[in-house]
């Protein structure tokens, strides 16, 4: 579970690291009670990566110019993605910019330092430049101070970076984290360090074992769509749910979150979408990837509101040979066995069987063309199935279909 910045900067706050003075901005009207000075900047609170080349970022050096701005960062959406909340910050003028972060390194089962004297890192040759430390033993100022000198750090500086660095790690080991970075950490003329921007992953299986956490990922859950209803996929964070006719099911966060702005975009509306890549939450045992596909065409189409599922598969997935039999059995099953989960939890005793939804599987990559040619050899019920490579296709299709009176589909 990832924060927003504007609570990771709280954290960082409570434990001491140093940040900007800030305002939490639910309506553009709250900046007429701004308590910061101009010039300011106002940041889009969501998850999705590249806020500032979307326009999520801006400068605003008047009260009208900030009104106006937020107005239209409220109604950007970014990934899919519309904030809820923006957060008005002091314009910081930075001569120098670090990256600084913890991370949990699951192939070591230890925590590692991470340290780079540049923000702007190219992660195909971050191996090159980002120094690291891994704790292998009860952690100390040692492992701080250490990372420190092999970023080349020296005097007060080295001294006031080891000193963030240890406060990121007292934060790591206390909320139970996966990741927690400074990104980047800027330090301007006089010496003096900030950090600007931040990112905190919490670990799935431990936000119970914070109230306090678990408080924010099921308000979260409402920030992210504007929709308070916590059910099965969402709630276990394997997910997003909106309200539309059209599902979405990827291998990885950007699978997802990329079809899901390529449906808005097309003026479709979305509905529950699911990321395969990790084993979920309510898992109580070990699952492959074809069980999480499995079990969520089946959570999909017991939903009386999914018209469309729309598969986004790029690259590569596990137990490829797998998907063309998955698919086969899924638009062969029995519609007299799927019935409306709200008809059954209102015990309604009448309950009519669902129409199987229109399934859209988007491939690409040689990995799939074995699957795409048998999939095309195999005889599927009411021509339910559409097979493309091109995900403007995929989703073109997507939104034509929902458009279609459900009648249609038998």
């Amino acid at each position: 579970m990832d924060l927003l910045e504007y609570q990771v900067k709280e954290w960082f706050g409570k434990i001491g690291i140093p940040v900007l003075p800030s305002q939490r901005i639910d309506h553009p009207t709250d900046l007429k009670r701004l308590k910061i000075r101009y010039p300011i900047v106002l940041k889009s609170q969501v998850q999705a990566g590249e806020r500032e080349k979307a326009g999520g970022v801006r400068v605003v050096e008047t009260t009208i110019d900030a009104i106006a701005t937020a107005q239209n960062i409220f109604n950007l959406p970014i990934w899919g993605q519309l904030p809820e909340v923006l957060l008005a910050e002091s314009k910081y003028d930075a001569q120098e910019e670090f990256y600084l972060a913890v991370v949990l390194d699951t192939a070591l089962c230890r925590p590692v330092l991470l340290g780079c004297t540049e923000a702007n890192i190219d992660w195909e040759t971050a191996g090159e430049k980002i120094q690291h430390v891994v704790v292998e033993q009860e952690f100390s100022p040692f492992y701080a101070r250490r990372l420190a000198l092999k970023m080349g750090l020296q005097g007060a500086l080295m001294q006031t970076v080891s000193d963030i660095v240890e406060k990121l790690y007292q934060l790591f080991v206390q909320k139970d984290l996966d990741l927690v970075e400074i990104h980047p950490l800027g330090v301007n003329s006089a010496g003096q360090v900030m950090a600007l921007n931040g990112k905190v992953r919490v670990n799935k299986q431990a936000i119970n074992r914070h109230p306090e956490i678990a408080d924010m990922a099921a308000k979260m859950v409402g920030l992210l769509h504007g929709n308070q209803k916590n059910n099965g996929l969402l709630s276990r964070w394997d997910g997003i749910e909106m309200q539309g006719k059209i599902c979405i099911i990827g291998n990885g966060k950007g699978s997802v979150l990329t079809t899901l702005d390529e449906v808005v975009n097309a003026h479709g509306h979305p509905g529950k979408c699911v990321n395969l890549r990790h084993t979920f939450m309510s898992d109580t045992t070990q699952t492959t990837f074809s069980d999480r596909l499995i079990s969520s065409l089946t959570n999909l189409v017991n939903d009386q509101n999914t018209q469309v599922i729309l598969v986004n598969f790029l690259g590569t997935i596990p137990q490829v040979d797998q998907l063309p039999e998955i698919i086969s059995q899924f638009l062969h099953s029995d519609r007299s066995q799927i019935t409306s989960g709200v008809s059954a939890a209102n015990g309604n005793k009448s309950q009519q069987p669902l129409n199987l939804p229109w399934l859209i599987l988007r491939l690409a990559g040689s990995e799939f063309n074995h699957v795409r040619e048998e999939l095309a050899a195999r005889k599927t019920p009411d021509q339910l199935l559409i097979v493309v490579e091109n995900l403007d296709e995929a989703v073109k299709e997507a939104v034509r279909l929902a458009k279609t009176p459900v009648l249609k589909k038998r």
